[in-house]
């Protein structure tokens, strides 16, 4: 126990206006980072819609260095700035870090990379541990994903250590699409193609320019097609892959192309 107190001898005799500056310190650090986070996101609604994706990962590094710098200030405020007296803190803050909170540093350590290697960033469409959703906050502890469903999931950054992640749009505005058509396996395969690669090509959704591709598979049940094309926008994709099924059905069955009646059991084993 002695050798513990001892250890702190680093630490300045502390009076009540230190604690102040500290309190002062603390409150200015967490209205800086809402305050950049606002102003960035402001930013990204106004600039070029290209550059959007581009402006919000400067939210995460933002509230890093604010927090960074409010820690600079405060060390000076709690020790002397002596080469010993530093060297103390930093063994003793190594300690804690490693018994007690070794999940804790171990997502610390995930979001400082996460920030710097640029893996996702907030506006990019992920999954992670079957979550899929839009990041809308890259934290220093966590990532924030925002699913289809409006619900906000919180995801510890040491689960990047061991887990992989699908990023579906790597910081860009577009993304791919696919909608699914499973049919009678008696129908005319290349009138088929034409209809569902007409669908997509005048969805006021579509990508100017991008590429509509049709997969078919033969399957025991019948016949399974993917139409992809990529989304103007990320957000607006499941109003896309709505509109080339809803769209792509009317058009089939207009052309006498009946459906699969296989129970979905029966797809889930077939379609692999």
């Amino acid at each position: 126990m002695n050798t513990s107190l001892e250890s702190l001898t680093f630490l300045k005799q502390i009076h009540w206006e230190d604690t102040l500056n500290i309190a002062m310190l603390i409150a200015a650090t967490w209205i800086g980072a809402l305050a950049s986070r606002w102003l960035i996101k402001l930013l990204a609604e106004t600039v070029n819609p290209n550059l959007r994706l581009k402006v919000m990962r400067f939210i995460p590094l933002s509230r890093f260095l604010i927090g960074l710098y409010a820690t600079l200030l405060i060390i000076p405020i709690l020790i002397e700035p002596t080469f010993q007296k530093i060297a103390a803190l930093i063994a003793s803050a190594a300690l804690v870090i490693a018994l007690v909170l070794k999940d804790y540093a171990s997502s610390l350590m995930g979001g400082m990379i996460t920030i710097l290697e640029n893996p996702y960033q907030p506006g990019d469409w992920i999954e992670m541990d079957g979550s899929y959703g839009e990041v809308t906050a890259i934290n220093l502890r966590a990532v924030h994903i925002l699913t289809t469903e409006d619900n906000e999931i919180i995801i510890p950054h040491y689960r990047f250590w061991s887990k992989k992640i699908l990023n579906a749009t790597s910081g860009k505005r577009s993304l791919l699409c696919i909608a699914d058509f499973y049919l009678h396996p008696d129908h005319d395969g290349q009138s088929v193609l034409r209809h569902l690669d007409q669908v997509a090509m005048t969805s006021s959704w579509r990508k100017p320019n991008s590429k509509v591709k049709v997969v078919a598979k033969e399957v025991p049940w019948g016949t399974h097609y993917k139409l992809k094309s990529h989304v103007k926008e990320s957000r607006e994709q499941f109003d896309f892959i709505t509109d080339m099924t809803v769209r792509g059905k009317e058009v089939l069955r207009m052309n006498n192309i009946r459906f699969s009646n296989a129970y979905p059991a029966v797809i889930a084993k077939g379609d692999h």
